[in-house]
């Protein structure tokens, strides 16, 4: 019996462990997927890996202005959400030059400016370290974010201190970036179940309105002589009438949604729908989020998602095909990539009308599209357009 309990009770142990290991790749993984969770781990981060009394990050919210939100090991109010535009105290100064700017005493420093001098004081600080987070992502380097790091009394910052803030900044960089995927995925499911529902009320809810209406039309006809009746059916024909009315405005709601929204939503959208058709397994992939696009330009990505799609459906006899969408020079490409054999005899890829007039259409914009035939066997449809800012 004496063993069994001790094995029970090892197993317990265990089993405890391993809860504890997957609360902690939770909260992990949280850190990287919520932006406001990664800023505020940031925040504790530095205290623990610079050394400081207290650590905080300033989020930029418009060209040229961040706003202190995130904070550990304050003491006041003082500092939350206070406003930072570029050129004032350490951190305006961080956002002008680019690189990180350290002083000894923030209040007695001829190096900054000293709008923030009350608040400082009224925190306690002294000493002070902030370097920018710097994006890396996409085609150029743009600063994100202001990591500080700062002592209750005077001090000097090492090159180390320094580097350590850096490497922060970089971790914090990167948990921004994949935080900004995900919100765009989110949001892109939301949009797609939207659709969904517009789809399913115009079909359901539309199609019963519109045969109550057509019924109550025969209806009068048939009992003119019946005024009081006539007078009900008159009653239930407005209310249909103002019940279509709500369902088109409703419909225009879910409706909505910018272009670049669109864009990954339709592309997703036709892939789950090639693959309900076909049997073929589909996936889309989204590489990064998209710059803004014009309508035309959206509609023309999505026309060649289709089209790929189509001819993998009608010539490739693929065993998978891959979409995918993202970023790229200067501009948005989008690529239907199969693994298909054609059918015997057939000269694949072809230039079919349909190709050849999206890329006709692409060159236009001042895009391309091509269609070539890969070493694998397969098939890649792929075309890039120049994104909306980059156009003269």
């Amino acid at each position: 019996m004496a063993a069994e309990q001790r094995s029970a009770r090892e197993r317990a142990v265990e089993q405890c462990n391993a809860l504890d290991g997957l609360l902690r790749e939770r909260d992990g993984l949280l850190t990287v997927l919520d932006r406001v969770v990664a800023l505020h781990g940031t925040a504790r981060l530095i205290r623990d890996t610079v050394g400081t009394d207290s650590g905080f990050v300033a989020d930029l919210d418009g060209p040229g202005r961040a706003v202190i939100r995130w904070l550990s090991g304050t003491r006041t109010h003082e500092l939350q959400n206070l406003i930072v535009p570029a050129g004032q105290g350490i951190g305006g100064r961080v956002l002008a030059l680019g690189r990180p700017v350290r002083v000894s005493d923030y209040v007695s420093s001829p190096a900054i400016t000293h709008q923030f001098d009350a608040q400082v004081r009224g925190e306690g600080l002294g000493a002070m370290l902030a370097v920018p987070i710097i994006s890396r992502y996409g085609e150029r380097e743009q600063t994100v974010a202001i990591a500080y790091a700062a002592m209750r009394q005077a001090a000097d910052f090492g090159d180390d201190a320094v580097r350590r803030l850096e490497g922060i900044a970089d971790k914090a960089a990167t948990a921004l970036h994949i935080a900004g995927v995900a919100e765009a995925s989110r949001e892109d499911a939301v949009t797609a179940e939207r659709q969904r529902m517009q789809s399913a009320l115009h079909d359901s809810v539309g199609a019963l309105l519109f045969s109550i209406g057509v019924q109550v039309r025969d209806l009068h006809e048939a009992i003119q002589d019946n005024p009081a009746l006539d007078s009900r059916l008159r009653r239930l024909e407005s209310d249909v009438s103002a019940a279509s009315s709500a369902l088109r405005e409703s419909l225009l709601a879910l409706a909505e949604s910018t272009p670049e929204r669109a864009l990954p939503v339709e592309c997703a959208e036709h892939t789950r729908s090639f693959e309900a058709r076909c049997g073929v397994p589909a996936r889309f992939v989204q590489l990064a989020q998209v710059p803004p696009l014009d309508a035309e330009r959206t509609a023309l990505l999505i026309a060649v998602v289709r089209e790929g799609l189509l001819n993998v459906e009608k010539h490739a006899r693929a065993f998978s095909v891959v979409v995918s969408l993202g970023p790229c020079d200067g501009g948005v490409q989008a690529v239907v990539a199969d693994d298909g054999t054609g059918e015997p005899g057939e000269t694949w890829p072809s230039t079919g009308m349909g190709v050849r007039t999206l890329a006709e259409r692409a060159a236009r914009l001042g895009g391309r599209v091509s269609l070539v035939r890969d070493e694998d066997g397969g098939c890649t449809l792929r075309a890039w357009l120049p994104d909306v800012e980059s156009q003269p």
